[in-house]
C-alpha cells in the first residue's frame, strides 16, 4: 500500500464495517488509551464522530478532551513517554498503521489551536506555503487561495494591502482568522479545533461559530470547548468526557435536555466540573 493511501479519498460515507469505520462516520475511535509515563488520560475510549457534523467534546478540566482531540491527527508523537494503543480510523486506514503518512494525514486533518500560532513567514505565505508543499498550487498560482481564504474567515479586507506585512502586527483575534485560513487552505476533510475562541471577543467568537455552520457541509468538525453554550450553540453532537473515560455521546438536544447519564445531567447543570 502506498504510504498515506487511505488519506486521498474524502468520502467517508460509503465506508463499510469491514475496515473499522460505520457508515455515516468520518472518524472512529477504537479502544484508544493514551498514557503518560504509566498515568491514562484516557482510558478505552470507543466512539465515532459523524461525517459532515460538528461534534463538541465537553467535560471538567482534565478529562482528557485534547488529549482525545490531539490523539485524531498523531500530534502526540513527539510528547515524550506519551504511550497511544487502539485505533483511529479515518477514510478506512487507522492512522497509528505502520504505512501511514503523517505529512498527508495531516494534511486531511487540520487543527487550530487555543492560541493563535502563525507561521513567522508573511501574511501571504501562512496561507499559501503549506498548499505549494503539497503540490496542490504553484507559486504564481496561490493569489486566487490566498484571497479565496482569507475572504472566508473576514479577513482579506484587513489585510488586503499588507500581504507582505508580519502576521505578528494583526490583533489575535485576526492572529487566529489567519490560522483559521490556514488550515483551510489545505480543504481538510476533517477539522479540529482546541478551544478556538477562548480568548477571542465576542464579535470574533460570533463570527467563527457563523463560518463553522457554514463549513459543516464540506467538512467534519471537532470542537473541544468549556463553553456549554457554545456547544449547545454549535454542535450537532456531544461527547463527554470524566476523567479520561467516555462518558454519554449523544445529539447535541438530547444531550442538554434529556442525557440519559446523572453524570451528563450534573455537569449540564453545573453541579459538576
Amino acid at each position: 500500500m502506498v504510504a498515506g493511501a487511505g488519506f486521498l479519498n474524502a468520502s467517508t460515507s460509503t465506508t463499510t464495517a469491514a475496515n473499522g469505520t460505520a457508515t455515516g462516520t468520518a472518524v472512529a475511535v477504537r479502544g484508544l488509551t493514551v498514557r503518560l509515563i504509566q498515568r491514562k488520560l484516557l482510558d478505552d475510549i470507543t466512539v465515532g464522530f459523524g461525517d459532515k457534523r460538528i461534534t463538541a467534546i465537553v467535560g471538567p478540566t482534565g478529562c482528557g478532551k485534547t488529549t482525545l482531540l490531539r490523539s485524531v491527527n498523531r500530534m502526540h508523537d513527539h510528547t515524550l513517554n506519551m504511550t497511544v494503543e487502539g485505533s483511529i480510523v479515518i477514510n478506512g486506514q487507522n492512522v497509528y498503521g505502520d504505512d501511514v503518512n503523517v505529512r498527508e494525514l495531516r494534511r486531511h486533518v487540520g487543527m487550530l489551536f487555543q492560541r493563535a500560532n502563525p507561521f513567522p513567514q508573511n501574511i501571504e505565505d501562512n496561507i499559501s506555503i503549506a498548499p505549494r508543499a503539497h503540490g496542490m498550487i504553484t507559486r504564481g498560482g496561490d493569489g486566487q487561495v490566498v484571497e479565496q481564504r482569507l475572504t472566508e474567515v473576514g479577513l482579506w479586507d484587513a489585510v488586503k494591502d499588507r500581504l507582505h506585512a508580519s502576521p505578528f502586527t494583526l490583533s489575535g483575534g485576526q492572529q487566529q482568522l489567519l490560522c483559521l485560513a490556514r488550515a483551510l487552505a489545505l480543504s481538510p476533510d476533517v477539522l479540529l479545533l482546541d478551544e478556538p475562541t477562548s480568548a477571542l471577543d465576542p464579535a470574533t467568537t460570533e463570527h467563527i461559530e457563523a463560518l463553522l455552520r457554514s463549513l459543516r457541509d464540506s467538512m467534519t468538525i471537532l470542537i473541544v470547548t468549556h463553553n456549554l453554550g457554545q456547544a449547545m450553540r454549535l454542535s450537532d453532537d456531544v461527547v463527554f468526557l470524566m476523567a479520561g473515560k467516555l462518558v454519554e455521546t449523544a445529539p447535541t438536544d438530547k444531550f442538554f435536555h434529556a442525557a440519559e447519564d446523572e453524570r451528563s445531567r450534573e455537569y449540564v447543570s453545573g453541579r459538576i466540573g
